[in-house]
């Protein structure tokens, strides 16, 4: 009986010490759903909430404009040194290329007499090049010694071929022999090659290969207020007899190599003002993409921070673990993606004052590391889109999307992949659209788009029956599998993704239990209940599990 009397005495006590205990919970609960919330809110709702400035809002809106004008200026520049290529390739094709037009894709020559008179008018065109080009080319000179002209052959070592009995007697042994003439030889000391004793064995010949060395200055750039760069031209003219089928292919093939001119000077221009502009300009895109850096780093790190503490606290409050999908919601891809962009900007811009100062040329790695960065800057865009409900399903959708099409892709690209291989096989010989498996997988997507149909089935008309037929049944297959099957089903998948994203923020249906935690939580920005929450409480649950 006095046992029931203590039990009875200490119940009251008990009691008010688990609701003492269960509202302290309750409050800690409420207290973290709002700092879950407000890590996923917008700029603007956390302006609401603590009177915090959206600065990386401002921030990403000032790159975008900065390193879009950062991009235009470097792109007119880039397209002056590409045109320059691109004319210099022409002017060297007419130059040394007899008789060659610009729409002529099949420059050949037949006969013995037409090989030694376009050696013979590339060697006379060379050594004439002062009085003959238009342009400011010159020889190249390296410590006072040009470099000379190399006229090459090569053949196999031993070879007697008679067709008209079908015998041949081969070493298949490559050798090589080479001719120089100093460019700045009389010309009247090298009328032809047969002088000089270079003589071609048509039987055992497999190529002849001229090389030149021709040094230009780019002088547009001047106009535009920027120093011009010195370009080296290393050419090669080929004369392909592989086949050995009566018909000797001509090519001319530049490597173009752009330099730091040694020593300069430009009078009356503005060219050291623009140039002191221009690297202001770029130091002050370098310094925004490190702020930007530094603060989409710590947001990351932030939420990395915030994914443990969610972790910890479902684990001690409701014995259940957090799912990958879950905690993959607290890894923002946007910050990642500006994080990637702005290092490619960082590293694009100090490349680019560098070809400015014209401490180096390398033209093509800087313009791809720039419009990347502007690429994925503009994307970034999309991220602050998608704090309106109306534009964020787009968003949705694609991230909802994307497993079942990766997984779909997966399948169609095996069998893309052996119409690529049989196509390349069976067609190459005889379509030049399916000559290399590269040009096969280009031709078979433009397919696919509806293009170049008509010209595929027209170039394969007079071949073989056999080819012919094999060729009518490959891409009615092809067209029918991939453009009613395949890309029907492709569009059909994002279709019911949308359908369903839109019912569910029809009806306000959570997708995961991290947002239908979230959800509990009913003050809104404006209740001011956010600025008295501590703005770190990182060790809250941590602490709560360490002592439980």
């Amino acid at each position: 009986m006095a046992d029931q009397d203590l039990l009875i005495t200490s119940d009251p006590e008990a009691r008010l010490k688990r609701d003492y205990q269960s509202t302290v919970d309750a409050v800690d609960v409420d207290r973290f759903r709002r700092k879950l919330k407000y890590f996923f809110m917008n700029p603007c709702e956390k302006f609401h909430a603590r009177s915090r400035k959206p600065w990386k809002l401002m921030l990403q809106i000032l790159k975008i404009v900065i390193i879009t004008v950062q991009l235009v200026t470097f792109g007119l520049s880039n397209e002056m040194m590409v045109t320059f290529k691109e004319e210099n390739i022409k002017s060297l094709k007419h130059l040394f290329l007899k008789g060659y037009a610009d729409q002529d894709k099949n420059y050949a020559v037949h006969t013995r007499t037409e090989v030694y008179d376009h050696i013979n008018y590339i060697i006379n065109q060379y050594l004439n090049l002062p009085n003959l080009t238009v342009g400011n080319h010159a020889y190249e000179r390296n410590d006072g010694v040009y470099t000379p002209l190399s006229l090459c052959q090569e053949f196999y070592r031993h070879g007697s071929i008679s067709p008209d009995n079908e015998t041949f007697d081969i070493d298949p042994f490559i050798e090589t022999e080479c001719l120089s003439i100093d460019p700045m030889r009389p010309l009247k000391d090298v009328a032809s090659v047969q002088v000089m004793n270079f003589t071609l064995d048509f039987q055992r010949l497999l190529s002849v290969k001229v090389y030149l060395n021709i040094k230009a200055i780019n002088l547009q750039s001047v106009r535009h207020n920027e120093l011009p760069d010195c370009y080296d031209f290393r050419i090669k003219i080929l004369f392909d007899n592989t086949a050995h089928s009566g018909r000797i292919k001509i090519s001319l093939e530049n490597r173009v190599q752009i330099n730091v001119c040694k020593d300069w000077n430009v009078y009356g221009s503005y060219t050291d003002y623009h140039l002191i502009q221009i690297l202001v300009f770029d130091s002050v895109i370098i310094l925004a993409c490190l702020v930007s850096l530094v603060l989409c780093t710590r947001s990351v790190l932030s939420g990395l921070q915030l994914q443990s503490e969610y972790t910890m606290f479902f684990q001690t409050h409701y014995r259940k673990t957090v799912p990958i999908s879950d905690r993959l919601e607290f890894v923002n891809g946007w910050y990642i993606l500006i994080i990637i962009s702005d290092t490619l900007t960082i590293a694009g811009s100090v490349m680019k004052i560098g070809i400015q100062t014209k401490e180096q040329t390398n033209y093509d790695v800087c313009s791809i590391l720039l419009g990347t960065s502007t690429m994925f800057v503009w994307i970034g865009v999309l991220r602050y889109l998608g704090f309106f409900q109306k534009y964020n399903i787009l968003i949705l959708t694609l991230r909802a999307a994307i497993p079942n099409v990766i997984r779909f892709s997966s399948c169609a690209v095996m069998m893309y992949l052996g119409y690529c291989f049989c196509g390349w096989i069976v067609l190459g010989p005889h379509h030049e659209n399916f000559r290399t498996f590269s040009m096969v997988a280009d031709c078979l997507f433009s397919l696919i788009n509806g293009d170049e149909i008509y010209s595929t089935f027209t170039k394969l008309r007079d071949k073989g029956y056999l080819i012919w037929l094999f060729s009518r049944i490959y891409v009615y297959t092809f067209i029918s599998l991939f453009t009613y099957m395949v890309l029907s089903l492709f569009i059909a998948l994002i279709t019911d993704t949308y359908e369903t994203i839109k019912q569910n923020q029809q009806e306000g249906i959570p997708v995961s239990e991290l947002q239908a935690f979230i959800t509990e939580c009913k003050d809104l920005p404006a209740s001011g209940k956010y600025k008295m929450d501590p703005e770190t409480d990182s060790c809250l649950f941590l602490s709560c599990a360490c002592c439980s």
